[in-house]
């Protein structure tokens, strides 16, 4: 199974970003996916996830300006990212979760600036 992230780039704070991670076989096929992010010097963190049937949680920095979704017949998952903040700015990775094992993807880079 692949995850294949896409999306990132450079915007201004306030702006808006959609990342994408498309997904080799069935969303169905993971418990849960989700996206993570690395800031320079800091370790790995929880971004938001969601299950197939829809039932999503964020972390509280991004509750209410970001937004996770899957497309299942496409086997794709998102994340609209709204009103960014230089701090947002991280490595993004998608990450497909079944039972103890995680599946990631390559990483996507965020950059918002001030």
């Amino acid at each position: 199974v692949q995850l294949q992230a896409s999306g990132g780039g450079l915007v201004q704070a306030g702006g808006s970003l959609r990342l994408s991670c498309a997904v080799s076989r069935s969303i169905f096929y993971f418990g849960t996916v989700g996206w993570y992010r690395q800031a320079p010097g800091k370790q790995r963190e929880f971004v938001a996830r969601i299950t197939p049937d829809g039932s999503a949680n964020y972390a509280d920095s991004v509750k209410g300006r970001f937004t996770i979704s899957t497309d299942n017949a496409d086997n794709r998952m998102n994340l609209q990212m709204n009103s960014l903040k230089p701090e947002d700015t991280a490595v993004y990775y998608c990450n497909g979760r079944r039972g103890l094992v995680d599946v990631w993807g390559q990483g996507t880079q965020v950059t918002v600036s001030s």
